[in-house]
């Protein structure tokens, strides 16, 4: 049972305790709840019963009853032709007592029109709420329970019944209208008045379950659309990274153009291509071989293609092409001889990757100042992440030297500009986000809390392309 469901049952307890109490010759208390419109139906919440020559009451529902959970309908209880007429029917639809003085003349006694017995004295007292109070209007936008005419009851009254109370007396002790049917009149309003209560509670409840979850709902949206703006805002990183890699790009070509005779990647790889190309015909028809050496083919271009720091293309050599070499001498007699070539080969490319960064290098290239190739060099092969935008400064400065030969300089520095604008928004953009869902969740206010990755937003955890493209795959 629920919260409001024990509230409820305590609330009934002590009202047939009360009655009890005040009325020595009742012997059991029912209360019966009522709605809600338009099907009424009547669920008994509980029953007490005076223990005889005592004051202890027994609680529990211990006879069978029609109205014991899940109780029966207005329309199985309501009057109708042909059917036995209710107590309980007469208490709902005219919102009015029945009082049972005399069980051997009681017209509303089921058991005596269906069996012929006689059942015990009783009175039954409707609790009845204004509907005002109850739902908050005067009563036209309300579905009223129909009688077996199909014309609506309550509609001319300023009431609803919201339960029945039934209490049984020793014989001979009650009459209609007596001090007894009076109190239980009274008490019948105190518990209307406490059922009130308990409905508005519950009511409260379900609003701010309903405000809960819609707030919830609201705040993964929003979560939603915030994580999808800020992976799309990722796009500034790799954006840095590529210009970063056009900086780079120029200084090897500059070293390219001091050195001719120096040997650089791309020499390499096309060696390496001569030697797969040369002798692919040799394979006899193996498709997996064949497979193999276009896959390799494809690798060397890639890498040829890349402007990657030098240490992520060694990696890309030694994940990607070097194993496939071996692959390939070792399943094929075709490269044996070619072995140690190779093998030198790959060594002498991943060395030529870090020629860039030789000081002996930089400090022998003529045609440009000394201080345009030292600070070229070094921003040349940076790590850059989002706690080091600084460094973007100092590529705007490198861009602005007299000296540095590019002709697209000016649209690199506007570009980067821009970028850098973008890259140091986010980090706040972010935290600012992850107040709102938080306080969103939390029903708190966004500017007393510490910001926390509830949403998992933090663009350095979107998956392979982090917030400084650092863990993005070495292909981009």
């Amino acid at each position: 049972m629920d919260g409001i469901g024990e509230l409820l049952e305590r609330t009934c307890k002590s009202m047939i305790k009360t009655l009890l109490a005040c009325l020595s010759h009742a012997t059991k208390g029912t209360v019966y709840r009522v709605g809600p419109m338009p099907g009424l139906q009547v669920v008994r919440i509980t029953s007490g019963i005076r223990q005889e020559g005592t004051d202890e009451i027994l609680w529990g529902l211990p006879a069978v009853s029609d109205y014991n959970y899940p109780g029966k309908s207005w329309e199985e209880y309501r009057d109708r032709p042909d059917h036995v007429l209710e107590a309980m029917g007469w208490c709902v639809e005219k919102q009015e007592s029945w009082t049972a003085e005399d069980p051997f003349e009681d017209v509303r006694s089921v058991r005596k029109q269906l069996r012929g017995e006689v059942e015990d004295y009783y009175h039954m007292e409707p609790v009845l709420v204004r509907k005002a109070d109850l739902y908050g209007v005067s009563g036209e936008l309300l579905e009223y329970p129909l009688d077996w005419r199909g014309n609506p009851i309550w509609q001319n009254t300023e009431y609803v019944v919201v339960a029945v109370i039934k209490i049984h007396f020793l014989p001979n002790t009650i009459h209609r209208d007596d001090k007894s049917t009076k109190i239980i009149r009274e008490l019948s309003r105190t518990l209307g008045t406490e059922l009130l209560s308990l409905h508005l509670r519950q009511k409260l409840l379900a609003a701010q379950k309903e405000f809960t979850r819609q707030r919830l709902q609201s705040c993964e949206i929003l979560a939603h659309e915030l994580r999808n703006t800020l992976i799309k805002l990722g796009f500034v990183f790799s954006a840095i990274k590529a210009n970063l890699a056009i900086v780079r790009q120029g200084w090897e070509e500059q070293l390219q153009t001091a050195f001719p005779n120096l040997e650089w990647k791309g020499r390499i790889i096309e060696r390496l291509d001569e030697l797969i190309r040369s002798r692919m015909h040799q394979i006899n028809g193996s498709q997996e071989l064949v497979s193999l050496c276009e896959a390799l083919l494809r690798d060397q271009q890639e890498l040829m293609m890349l402007n990657l720091l030098p240490d992520r293309q060694e990696q890309w050599v030694s994940n990607r092409i070097q194993p496939k070499w071996e692959h390939l001498v070792a399943d094929s007699s075709v490269w044996h001889d070619l072995r140690d070539e190779i093998l030198l080969l790959l060594e002498r490319l991943k060395a030529s990757l870090w020629r860039g960064r030789d000081p002996q290098f930089v400090r022998s290239v003529k045609h440009l100042p000394l201080d345009l190739c030292e600070r070229w060099a070094g921003l040349a092969y940076a790590e850059f992440s989002s706690e080091r935008l600084e460094l973007l400064d100092e590529v705007l400065g490198l861009l602005e030297h007299p000296a540095f030969p590019n002709p697209y300089k000016r649209q690199m520095r506007k570009t980067i500009r821009s970028l850098k604008v973008l890259a140091e928004v986010i980090p706040e953009l972010e935290e600012r986000a992850n107040r709102i869902i938080y306080s969103l969740r939390q029903g708190t206010d966004a500017e007393s809390i510490v910001p926390l990755d509830i949403a998992g937003l933090s663009i350095a955890g979107l998956g392979s392309r982090g917030r400084d493209g650092l863990s993005a795959p070495l292909s981009e």
